[in-house]
């Protein structure tokens, strides 16, 4: 390993996944040897995962990339781009807003989502769970059930 490790593109899942197949020629590592050398690294990857992964087009859940990235060994701030770049593809990309015309990342955009989420899910909760049917309320408030 007397060269640089590939680069992660944030492009597609499948550049990526390529990407992550250009990964493992460069660290010369079986299938085997990235399952040792990940459990090593405090990770958990099975051979036939890191072989599954590899065969698809798909993008690899944020764990799996870790290991992979650990396991190939590829260190600190060339693993954080691997991380970053799943994290944009996974996202949708950086957007730029147009505010402060400053690039707005992924992972700041599925945070705003989650959190979007949770909340839905709070109000719907306070609120006494999920609207039905089965329910009228009249004009004073009062929720009267329906035969049904």
């Amino acid at each position: 390993m007397t060269t640089a490790p590939p680069t992660p593109p944030d492009t597609d899942a499948a550049a990526f996944v390529a990407a992550l197949r250009r990964l493992k020629a460069w660290s010369g590592l079986s299938y085997r040897q990235l399952e040792r050398r990940a459990k090593d690294a405090g990770h958990v990857l099975p051979y036939s995962t890191a072989a599954t992964m590899l065969g698809r087009e798909r993008l690899p859940r944020q764990e799996l990339v870790a290991a992979f990235v650990a396991a190939c060994g590829v260190r600190a701030d060339e693993a954080q781009a691997w991380l970053d770049a799943r994290v944009t593809i996974a996202c949708g990309g950086p957007v730029v807003t147009t505010r402060s015309s400053r690039k707005r990342w992924p992972w700041q955009r599925c945070r705003a989502f989650a959190g979007a989420l949770a909340l839905a899910g709070a109000l719907v909760v306070a609120a006494g769970g999920p609207f039905t049917d089965d329910v009228e309320v009249d004009e004073v408030g009062v929720s009267h059930h329906l035969p049904g």
